[in-house]
């Protein structure tokens, strides 16, 4: 699938920091933390930018690669990058700041705020169901790879779609299963809360999303995407193709069909200053975020996996939210225990940044 995630947890349980062994008769230094980070990023080819952030101090940040490969533009830490389905948090916030107003509620159904939608669900997929990927909509992102994706194009993104349009193209169809029996990561539950938003507020998802996030928050980096305006310093994507071997322009497509899904744009800073907001209770309050972060199916939460991982035989509270969409790819990482950050920003797929951010993650606990 175009947009499948890496299930989280099994790249927190699969991998562990490793310490240098000791050569005989002597002991060896284990790795710092610039040391883990300049090994992964030079053996992976990683290309971006990269911020640590603990207890609002920042620990380390470097940029890697080139921005943009046809004008040799290096990445910087001013650098934007497109964040794929990190977007989902942000969405995932908002819809949880509605319902502390009041004006929003999880257990209600989707014909509550969308009486014209016309899906199988309207009446029986809440927003809990959509907020955490249970809503048994049918799948509308149906390639199987990036190869048939280059071969046969993926219509849904390659042509200009409205929010309106791609709920009901892609989102309104029939139930594949009862809400609430299994995960199934799906943009369509998203792309359903996006609209929940702007009806609720009665304006434009990316209005209510600068009204009460961005402009608040200070974070002029970030946006959404939309295929007429220029970006200043928006990095451009880059796929590798395994049957050529070589890294490629992404395929033409329309970002801002992805949405509250995956549409939106931004800077290791800013997304390390909405980690902090977020999880410092100042976004949502203390009870609604231990909401968000209560592990359901998968570990998914609301907008976020939410698992513990063990070092050292101690538990470490994790939160992380990936995204990917071709060559943008892209980690929020956060230990909630340290307070810790780490933000992971690239324009080429070629570093596996859930590996990466967990072999950083085990550096702060270790």
């Amino acid at each position: 699938m175009l947009h499948r995630l890496a299930r989280a947890k099994l790249a927190a349980a699969a991998l562990m920091l490793l310490v240098l062994l000791p050569s005989p008769g002597r002991a060896q230094a284990t790795p710092s933390l610039a040391q883990v980070i300049d090994s992964f990023a030079g053996e992976h080819e990683f290309s971006g930018t990269i911020l640590l952030r603990a207890r609002g101090r920042t620990l380390y940040a470097r940029s890697f690669g080139l921005a943009d490969r046809a004008f040799d533009i290096p990445a910087a830490a001013d650098t934007r990058f497109r964040i794929a389905s990190i977007t989902k948090l942000f969405t995932a916030v908002l819809a949880l700041q509605l319902v502390e107003d009041g004006r929003l509620r999880l257990d209600a159904p989707i014909r509550t705020y969308l009486p014209d939608y016309p899906g199988q669900g309207a009446d029986r997929v809440t927003v809990h169901h959509l907020l955490n990927h249970t809503s048994g909509l049918v799948q509308y992102d149906r390639i199987s790879s990036y190869q048939e994706g280059f071969a046969n194009g993926i219509e849904q993104y390659q042509r200009p779609l409205s929010p309106a349009a791609m709920l009901q193209r892609c989102c309104s169809g029939p139930l594949a299963r009862a809400p609430g029996t299994a995960f199934d990561y799906n943009n369509a539950d998203y792309i359903v809360l996006g609209r929940i938003i702007e009806r609720i507020a009665d304006r434009p998802f990316e209005a209510v999303l600068a009204e009460r996030i961005l402009r608040p928050l200070g974070l002029d980096g970030t946006g959404m995407s939309h295929w007429d305006r220029i970006v200043p310093r928006l990095a451009p994507t880059y796929f590798f193709r395994d049957d050529t071997r070589r890294l490629v322009p992404d395929m033409p497509v329309y970002f801002e069909n992805w949405d509250a899904a995956g549409g939106m744009y931004s800077t290791a800073a800013d997304l390390a200053d909405f980690a902090d907001a977020l999880y410092g209770g100042r976004l949502i309050g203390r009870d609604m975020l231990a909401r968000m972060l209560m592990p359901g199916l998968d570990d998914y939460g609301y907008g976020l996996w939410s698992y513990t991982i063990t070092r050292g035989g101690r538990p470490h509270r994790v939160a992380k939210r990936p995204g990917s969409v071709m060559g943008a790819n892209a980690v929020l990482y956060r230990l909630l225990d340290r307070d810790a950050t780490v933000v992971l920003l690239a324009n080429t797929n070629r570093a596996d940044l859930d590996v990466f951010a967990q072999r950083i993650g085990d550096v702060f606990v270790r």
